[in-house]
Order: structure tokens, then C-alpha cells, then sequence
């Protein structure tokens, strides 16, 4: 059974120490994200349409806004990994420069291998996870040393510097513009994406053929995003049942929520819930 190790959240996203053994489904973030296996058995990271193999020595890089999964099979053990969910705002605020990490260019390749030097505050942040411990200080220290060695030498910061750092400032077509708002506005009625691409003013399959050029997902895969993003926002709150919080975000059920939540992540929203640490 997957299980959420420890998990940390705050200004510089989230970081998730997550003991997988199903797989996840296509899904995408608004940040820049990079997974490393800690312990147990090799595996493998769908990146857009290609496998690549998370090992000891390597790291998956994902892009903000590029769909990626996990295609894990009943067969295999589990993988213990780290996942970093890094906001392009805090890395902006520490380096002006790595603003450019929103960008869906960003990481030039998927897979990467990991030297020794990253390896070492690899292993002591999946340690603090474990143990509970570390301030918020030492959190977001060991993390910007984490992110500023792969950034340095792997991503495409020097040559994007001064490009505009987000995958929906890029879009250009108003009607998918208008999709995106409607999308992001609407959170908690779930609209059907047939109503949002009349009220855009384009056909159903248009919309998912501009959507799909101008951002890389599909309007599905978008809405999928922000209700997931919103569950990470409110799930660390006490005061809030997770029947409540699948209605905000318009499930019917709880039910639905929850397995929509792992399919997504791969641990149901309890077990996120249980695991995230006070900030």
C-alpha cells in the first residue's frame, strides 16, 4: 500500500517523501519538479509521450505544465522517492534570474544523472521528512542547495534569461485564454468543458486542439491541475472535512474525490493529510 512518508509545504512549494507501489495517472503541475528514488526498487517516470528510469544515480526533471506519470505494475516493489514541487515565485526571490523556471523549456532533458555532491542534501532532506524535524529555515536552505546544483547544471536558465517565466503568459489565442479563466473561476462548479469552449466561443475539439498547442495539456488535464492544486492548499487545514473540501471542489461524492486524489498522487487525501508536517 503507497504511503506518504512525510511531506513538507510552504513559500517554496511542497516536498513529498512518498513510498509508491500503484501507478498515477497523466497529471501536471504548476511548478518546476524533480524526483529522486531514496531507497528500494528502480522505476520508471513517463515525461510527455517517452519512459525514463529513475535509479540511484539518476533524477526525472519535469517541466512546469508538462504532463508526466508514474506507470507503476502490481508486480513491482516499491520505490521510495522524493519529489520536490518547486514554486518558480520563491527560486525568483532568492535568484531573479531563476524566475525562468516556470518556463516549459526550462529542463532540456527529462533525465539526468545525479552526482555525488546532490546526493548528500538528497539524503538529509528525505531524513528530516522522516524524522520530523528541521526548521523551516534549514528546510528551504537545503532545498535551494538542492535545486541550485540541478538548476546550474541541467536546466536553461542562462539562455531563456529575460524570457516571459510562465506557460500562460505565452498563450496568445483569446479563446484559450478565456477557457483557462472560465476554468480557474469556476473551481468548485466543475464545469463541463463543453460549456466552456461555447462560452469561448470555439467547438469542443478546436478548443482541444489550441488548448493543446498553446499550453501543452488539455483542458482536462488543466482542470485537473488547479483542482489539485487547490486540495494541496486546504488539505493541511484541520478545521475542514475532506466530505467538505470534495464539495468545494465539486466532486458528488467523497468518494470520487479521494480516488481522483490518489490516482492523482498516489496516496489517498487522509494519507496526505496525516503526513503533512506543521509549516
Amino acid at each position: 500500500m503507497s504511503q506518504a512518508r512525510g511531506i513538507i509545504e510552504g513559500r517554496f512549494g511542497r516536498v513529498a517523501l512518498l513510498d509508491i507501489d500503484r501507478p498515477v495517472v497523466g497529471h501536471a503541475h504548476p511548478h518546476c519538479h524533480v524526483l529522486f528514488k531514496i531507497a528500494g526498487a528502480d522505476s520508471v517516470f513517463r515525461v510527455c509521450d517517452r519512459i525514463y528510469p529513475l535509479l540511484d544515480d539518476t533524477a526525472v526533471l519535469v517541466n512546469a505544465w508538462e504532463p508526466h506519470a508514474y506507470p507503476h505494475r502490481p508486480s513491482e516493489s516499491k520505490s521510495l522517492i522524493l519529489a520536490l514541487y518547486v514554486d518558480p515565485g520563491w527560486l525568483a526571490a532568492i535568484e531573479r534570474d531563476f524566475a525562468v523556471s516556470a518556463d516549459p523549456d526550462f529542463f532540456a532533458r527529462p533525465c539526468v544523472e545525479v552526482a555525488p555532491e546532490v546526493r548528500k542534501p538528497l539524503r538529509r532532506i528525505a531524513e528530516a521528512l522522516l524524522a520530523g524535524e528541521a526548521s523551516r529555515a534549514e528546510r528551504e536552505a537545503l532545498l535551494f542547495d538542492v535545486m541550485s546544483m540541478v538548476i546550474d547544471k541541467f536546466s536553461e536558465w542562462r539562455v531563456l534569461r529575460g524570457a516571459r517565466p510562465s506557460c500562460t503568459g505565452r498563450v496568445r489565442d483569446f479563446r484559450v485564454r478565456r477557457a483557462i479563466d472560465l476554468l480557474s473561476d469556476q473551481l468548485d462548479e466543475r464545469p463541463r468543458i463543453d460549456s466552456v469552449a461555447r462560452a469561448a466561443g470555439i467547438s469542443r475539439a478546436h478548443l482541444f486542439e489550441r488548448f493543446k498547442t498553446e499550453t501543452g495539456l488539455t483542458p482536462t488535464l488543466f482542470q485537473n491541475m488547479l483542482r489539485m492544486e487547490a486540495a494541496y492548499a486546504v488539505l493541511p487545514e484541520p478545521g475542514e472535512t475532506l466530505a467538505a473540501i470534495s464539495a468545494r471542489l465539486g466532486f458528488s461524492a467523497q468518494s470520487h474525490f479521494s480516488r481522483f486524489f490518489r490516482n492523482n498522487l498516489g496516496v489517498s487525501p487522509s494519507a496526505y493529510r496525516r503526513a503533512v508536517q506543521p509549516r
